[in-house]
């Protein structure tokens, strides 16, 4: 099954959505930000995207500025960050079974459907 992590607020979030809806493919949509991601949630995502919690972060949002920024975090640190404040998370995220990708280009989606 096919997910798309959704913020429909974020146009690279929406070209996404799109490439995916001409996919033709079945697929659910998680609006993060309504459907609250859990730790666990985020450190699954993490792990298929074969990244660290620091590379899904969108540094310029203004709450990462005023409250992260320069201060040394750990992994899960950064992850309860994300879980707290769900805009820090990258988006879009397109998840397929094992394997996952941040959108951006949104062509990198089609690696993985």
């Amino acid at each position: 099954m096919i997910t798309i992590y959704h913020n429909p607020r974020c146009r690279k979030s929406r070209e996404g959505l799109a490439l995916l809806e001409e996919s033709g493919k079945t697929f659910e949509i998680v609006k993060y930000l309504e459907d609250l991601l859990s730790e666990e949630d985020l450190k699954t995502i993490i792990s298929k995207l074969g990244i660290n919690p620091i590379d899904l972060i969108r540094k310029n949002e203004s709450v990462w500025k005023s409250d992260y920024k320069g201060k040394k975090l750990t992994d899960n640190q950064l992850i309860e960050a994300m879980v707290k404040h769900p805009k820090l998370i990258e988006r879009p995220i397109v998840v397929n079974n094992d394997k996952a990708v941040i959108g951006r280009p949104k062509e990198r989606i089609l690696d993985i459907i």
